[in-house]
Order: C-alpha cells, then sequence, then structure tokens
C-alpha cells in the first residue's frame, strides 16, 4: 500500500460526550493514517436516530480539535447517505446467496488453479436478502448463548420460508426486519480471512460464528453493520481501527463487502468500483474498562472529556494517557499527538493486547 494510498477513518456517534476509550481508539486511527502521510476522514455515525443527542456531533469535532486530532475535509454524516443505503439494498434483493458463492468460487479457482465440481459446490439457492418475522424474545428462545460481543446468532428461522410465505405476511402487513443471508456452517466459502495488525491473522466462519445479520430493522432504521459496510467501501477507506470486540464484526461486514462487489458497475459508487475498491488493513485495539472491568459507555460519563476539561486536564495529558494505554509511551507522560508519528507502528501496540482498567484518579493527579 502506498503512502498516498493511506485513507483512514473517524467514525464516531454522536450518542454522548467523547470518553477516554474514544479518544484512546482516535489517536491511534489518527496515528495510523498520518505516520503514512495519508487521508483521514471525520464519519458522523448518526444512523440510529433515537439514539442521537442533540449537539453531540459538535461537542466530538470540540473535543478532537481540542485533543490536536485533525482530519481532513468536511464531516460526512450517516444520516445524509440514506438514499445510498436504500439504492443497495433494493439491488441486493435481486440476487440470491447463490450469486455471491458462485463468484467465489470462480475466484477461488482463478487463484488456485483447481476447478470444483461445481454439481457438488457449496451452491445455497436462498435470497441474499429476506424478511425476518421474528421477535427478539424468539431469537433469544432459539438461540444460543453469545460470545460477549453482542452477537446472539440468529437460528434461520425465516430463511426457511418459502418465497409465497414471505410474500402474504409482508402483504399482510407483518412487522419485520431484512436479513442478509451467509453461507451455511463449514461452507468453506463463508470463511473469512484477513490479517489484524494487532490480533494476527483470523479466521471467521460466518455460518458459525456470526449467522444472518440485520441490515435493515423493523422499524425502518438501516442498521450499523450495513451502513458502515457501504461508507467505507465508497469512501475507498484502507485503513479501519476500532476495538477487538467489533473483530466478528469486520467478519460480517467483509461479507456485505463481497456483495457489494456483485452490484453492477450502474448502481456502485462513481468513486468506487469492484475492481479499484481496496480490502481494508485492520487494526483492533484492546479495550479500555472502568476499574471494576465493565467497559466504558457515553451513557455513564464514564471518564467522560468534558468532565476531565473542566477538571482543568490537559490535552497533552489525555494523550500522554492514551498513548501509554497503546504501549507507546513507557509511562503516561504529557504529549501532543505529533510526538507519537516517529517510529510508530502497529507491532508496539501488537506486544500490548491486553484490555486496559481506567482509573480517573491517574489523570486528575
Amino acid at each position: 500500500m502506498e503512502h498516498s494510498a493511506v485513507i483512514g477513518r473517524l467514525a464516531p456517534s454522536p450518542t454522548g460526550r467523547m470518553h477516554i476509550g474514544n479518544a484512546y481508539a482516535a489517536l491511534a486511527a489518527w496515528l495510523g493514517v498520518r505516520s503514512r502521510g495519508g487521508k483521514l476522514i471525520l464519519r458522523i455515525e448518526d444512523i440510529d436516530a433515537l439514539r442521537v443527542v442533540r449537539d453531540a456531533d459538535r461537542w466530538i469535532m470540540d473535543d478532537l480539535h481540542w485533543l490536536g486530532l485533525d482530519w481532513d475535509g468536511d464531516p460526512v454524516y450517516q444520516s445524509s447517505r440514506l438514499d445510498r443505503y436504500r439504492q443497495i439494498l433494493d439491488a441486493l434483493r435481486g440476487m440470491t446467496l447463490d450469486d455471491i458463492l458462485t463468484r467465489d468460487i470462480l475466484r477461488l479457482t482463478a487463484q488456485t488453479g483447481v476447478c470444483p465440481d461445481l454439481n457438488v459446490g457449496p451452491h445455497e439457492e436462498s435470497p441474499l436478502i429476506y424478511p425476518c418475522f421474528c421477535s427478539r424474545a424468539d431469537i433469544r428462545a432459539a438461540s444460543a448463548p453469545n460470545e460477549g460481543d453482542g452477537f446472539i446468532i440468529y437460528p434461520g428461522t425465516c430463511r426457511r420460508l418459502s418465497s409465497a410465505e414471505r410474500n402474504t405476511r409482508i402483504d399482510h402487513g407483518d412487522r419485520h426486519s431484512w436479513r442478509i443471508a451467509v453461507p451455511g456452517r463449514a461452507n468453506p466459502v463463508g470463511t473469512i480471512v484477513f490479517d489484524d495488525e494487532v490480533f494476527g491473522p483470523q479466521r471467521i466462519d460466518v455460518g458459525r460464528q456470526v449467522g444472518d445479520v440485520v441490515i435493515r430493522r423493523s422499524d425502518g432504521l438501516f442498521a450499523y453493520q450495513f451502513v458502515v459496510s457501504i461508507d467505507d467501501f465508497d469512501m475507498g477507506v484502507t485503513q479501519i481501527v476500532r476495538g477487538r470486540d467489533l473483530l466478528r464484526s469486520t467478519a460480517i461486514q467483509l461479507w456485505i463487502r463481497r456483495a457489494l462487489e456483485s452490484v453492477s458497475p450502474a448502481q456502485t459508487s462513481p468513486a468506487t468500483s469492484p475492481a479499484t475498491a481496496p480490502i481494508p488493513q485492520f487494526a483492533h485495539l484492546p479495550l479500555v474498562d472502568d476499574l471494576s472491568g465493565k467497559r466504558l459507555a457515553k451513557r455513564d460519563r464514564a471518564l467522560d472529556l468534558g468532565v476531565l476539561r473542566e477538571e482543568g486536564v490537559s490535552p497533552e495529558r489525555i494523550i500522554g494517557y492514551c498513548a501509554w494505554m497503546l504501549g507507546l509511551l513507557p509511562q503516561p507522560v504529557p504529549c501532543r499527538p505529533s510526538d507519537l508519528l516517529d517510529g510508530f507502528t502497529w507491532n508496539i501496540i501488537a506486544e500490548h493486547r491486553n484490555d486496559h482498567r481506567c482509573d480517573t484518579q491517574d489523570l486528575l493527579r
């Protein structure tokens, strides 16, 4: 990847004030791009309108400026891209899961020189996008326990409905979401493989470990997994930095990306085509928890930057503390983001993979 090709993103959700964990992730994303002379996009992820807090986008941008974490160009708001998400959803509705699998088999054949027997290959004729009429209670009752990162693996109840039954229920006005189908368990085409800069090689079977995820909710709102996949694809993002709790999200987003590559060129973004859209570099970070081991959350005002600023904590102190948690400094001494650019590599962060417990008093001393 050339220096000039690096495109990263800061992607905050305007659901409250930034906390120290958000600053920690933003610093890593900023360093990953600025150390390579690349471009950094600010994307305000306000797709979940019910959770958006008024003026939170302004607070976030003010905190980023205060910390010295700049970006390039005007911020992009997901709420301004709804037509784009509808366009892609409509395009994918006309596809079957087998459309994606067949293309991937042919690509694998081109790479390996071995042509599988297409009569016994991993074909699945279900629609790529299908309506789901299950309630949350239905899904919880039929699903195995998740692994702590928010995924409850959908058992595929509505995927097994006939097209006639789906259409009848929609015509009847039954409340439904829309899901994207993934290959069945142990289907080799459904194994998503990527190298993470911090946690190393990853192999995730999306059928067994993720399942069919919602891409449009029953209330009409587009889901996170769907919109960020389209955004990163359209914006040519080549570097994605976020918490390790999103490793499985990366797998489903790469699966959605495969589907986007099958959308006809007339329906893809003018800035991106299947031939030019790069597969991003990923860096998943250890998490930042409070002293009890609970993950920091904006709703708890946990180590809220607004509170810290009111207490007189300097931006250099916060940057130094975040750099120390990333393993970039031996001690949490005050510094500026630019002080950390020389010699920055992901290898340093990879040597410090343990989650962090953050004490407010460390910053207030």
